[in-house]
């Protein structure tokens, strides 16, 4: 088996004296393992950063096999945010997310795509963690498990969508949810629209509500927890001021 894809690395752990094994999200193939021959070295393990670009050439013999790559670097990766200790956070909790959420080897284009929008976010610190978000959204959305929030699950109206139902994952409207806003999830704008504005909180809103349906449709049926990575950009955040 063999083929050559684009790839993210999401995690890479020593294997043996001088090698790793690392975890890739690809373009086209999904997640993949491979053992990257001299990835402890000092000369590649800096491309073996978690949210670092490549060009990857897997080979194994057979298709069941943990197979090989070599990897052309792609970009600075994580190195150009080494002076932006909050971004880094951010980085390494999509690759932890995704490493755990997805299943592997097979082919997630979407999440591919979104966790490419998401590195390319990074260098905006204004606005990174709402696209962060909608990472998260969209890997529930490309795991089968995506939110409906294009009407009012009761009223069918299409305006002033302002809750999710914790159960359904569908939007209900400011009059629909007022009698039972304790029990339904806030619904923060800029998940409606990218054209609407931040304001303070819609953030936090924003991870509450992708944790919840992270928890009860994808880590909580393997008896996973969310990863440590998320956990600690939470806290990073809170430490800004930036949820």
């Amino acid at each position: 088996m063999e083929f050559q894809d684009e790839a993210y690395v999401l995690s890479a752990r020593a294997f043996g004296e001088t090698g790793a094994i690392v975890e890739f999200l690809t373009a086209n193939h999904g997640r993949y393992a491979a053992h990257v021959a001299g990835g402890a070295s000092r000369r590649i393990k800096p491309f073996l950063q978690a949210g670092a670009r490549a060009l990857i050439q897997y080979r194994a013999r057979v298709s069941e096999q943990l197979g090989a790559v070599s990897l052309e670097p792609v970009g600075e990766g994580p190195s150009a945010l080494f002076d932006d200790p909050l971004a880094l956070a951010g980085l390494s909790a999509a690759a932890s997310v995704a490493s755990a959420a997805l299943p592997e080897r097979e082919p997630h284009p979407g999440a591919f795509l979104a966790f490419e929008a998401l590195s390319e976010a990074l260098a905006f610190p204004d606005i990174w963690p709402a696209v962060y978000v909608r990472f998260e959204a969209g890997l529930l959305e490309h795991l089968g498990f995506g939110l409906d929030l294009s009407k009012c699950a009761v009223t069918g109206q299409l305006d002033d969508l302002i809750y999710v139902s914790p159960r359904t994952g569908r939007a209900v409207s400011r009059g629909a949810g007022e009698p039972y806003k304790d029990r339904l999830l806030s619904l923060p704008p800029f998940m409606l629209s990218s054209q609407s504005r931040l304001s303070s909180g819609d953030v936090g809103a924003g991870l509450a509500l992708t944790a919840h349906f992270l928890e009860a449709f994808v880590f909580g049926p393997l008896n996973r927890p969310l990863p440590p990575a998320r956990f600690w950009l939470i806290d990073k955040l809170t430490d800004a001021q930036r949820l």
